[in-house]
């Protein structure tokens, strides 16, 4: 009997379709309805009062529920709107006056931050983009022989988004180390589908975001920086929030916390912060070692009924390599996902992937089979031909 199930009735999506796209958003656990009303009563009652009633802690305090799953401390996490403004955080701390001024990219990386290292070349960075041999694995050779004395920053991710590859951070850890770089651990795809030791790992700084496998919606991405390094690094990229005495409004340059405060700006993002909490909980319940193995199971299930369809998988077959995403690149693809979109099976298509399968620990085997089903039918009927058309953007 699958224990893990029991979670099912607290996820309602689960009810109406077949959810197995926690890779790109998780299903919304039914909590979140009261953590919003919880905001909203907050904010009607209380007022401006709210700020000094919880609000204003709530961008470290909630990072707290993540630390768990990522291997860290209480304290240690601070929460930010997205994971491109966590990389422009940690950027903001140094400058790339050569000779060390070397950004190592994989070309496999996710995009958005591809694009953002990439306009730091107007501040003296030199990006170095890694070649990769195919869409499923980096070469860690070239990885490691990339990362030399003049690399300032390795920002990379420990799970490939488009395919589920865990990539050997430790040796790139220990690489960057040795030649004096820092390593950004991109952990979005990773928390929440396998086992994370950050600190144990020696990662200079951790980021991810809560949308997708920690089942929390947009708008809350975790920084995490190396306890030795915390209270020494300076963030141009600033605000009121890392100020020591904010609500005194001094003029002039900023006074900087030295805890996870530090690393934050602005006015801090409540309703979000509110969102995320009940999957967290949920998360820290349910104990990323069961989710692990369960992921395992399904994935392994996927990729054994695509294959004996004749589909590519770009996706590893060791479960040792392999996260919780079997991504399949079956003909038509991007037609096939459009089409399993309308017929209620929820996943997504990226181009060199295919149509990503991204089952969680609330999904039943038989919804693995049923939606390989459902692209085998697409297939052979020719549905897929009334979207040939149509952009697919989830």
């Amino acid at each position: 009997m699958d224990e893990l199930l029991k979670w099912r009735s607290e996820f309602p999506i689960l009810d109406r379709t077949t959810y197995m796209i926690s890779n790109s958003l998780g299903a919304m656990p039914r909590g979140v309805y009261n953590s919003m009303r919880a905001y909203a009563d907050s904010w009607a009652e209380r007022g401006v009062r709210a700020w000094e009633e919880g609000w204003w802690d709530m961008a470290v305090g909630v990072g707290d529920q993540i630390a768990p799953l990522l291997g860290v401390a209480p304290g240690e996490i601070s929460l930010h709107q997205n994971v491109t403004l966590t990389q422009a955080v940690i950027s903001s701390c140094f400058d790339f006056r050569a000779p060390r001024n070397k950004i190592v990219m994989v070309e496999l990386e996710f995009p958005s931050i591809q694009y953002f290292y990439h306009e730091q070349a107007r501040f003296g960075a030199r990006v170095e983009v890694v070649k990769t041999p195919d869409t499923v694995r980096i070469d860690l050779e070239q990885v490691l022989a990339a990362i030399d004395e003049t690399t300032l920053l390795v920002p990379i991710s420990q799970v490939l988004f488009r395919s589920s590859y865990i990539v050997d951070m430790q040796a790139i850890v220990e690489k960057a180390h040795r030649v004096g770089a820092y390593v950004i651990l991109d952990a979005f795809q990773a928390a929440g589908t396998i086992p994370l030791d950050v600190r144990a790992l020696g990662a200079d700084f951790a980021v991810g975001g809560v949308l997708k496998w920690l089942c929390g919606g947009p708008g809350v991405a975790y920084l995490y920086v190396r306890e030795d390094l915390r209270a020494k690094l300076r963030p141009a990229l600033t605000g009121w929030s890392a100020h020591q005495r904010p609500f005194a409004f001094e003029i002039g340059a900023i006074d900087a916390r030295e805890d996870s405060f530090r690393y934050l700006n602005g006015t801090p993002h409540i309703p979000a912060l509110y969102a995320c909490q009940p999957g967290l909980e949920i998360l820290n319940q349910v104990g990323i070692s069961a989710i692990r193995a369960k992921s395992m199971r399904l994935t392994a299930r996927l990729i054994e009924g695509a294959k004996s369809r004749g589909w590519r998988v770009n996706t590893p077959d060791n479960p040792a390599e392999r996260a919780g995403t079997v991504s399949i690149d079956c003909p038509h693809a991007a037609e096939v996902c459009r089409e399993l979109l309308a017929r209620e099976v929820l996943v997504d298509y990226r181009p060199q992937a295919g149509v990503r399968l991204s089952p969680h620990f609330y999904n039943r085997e038989d919804e693995c089979d049923f939606a390989l089903a459902q692209m085998a039918e697409i297939l052979a009927t020719g549905a897929w031909q009334k979207h040939a058309a149509a952009p697919v953007h989830v």
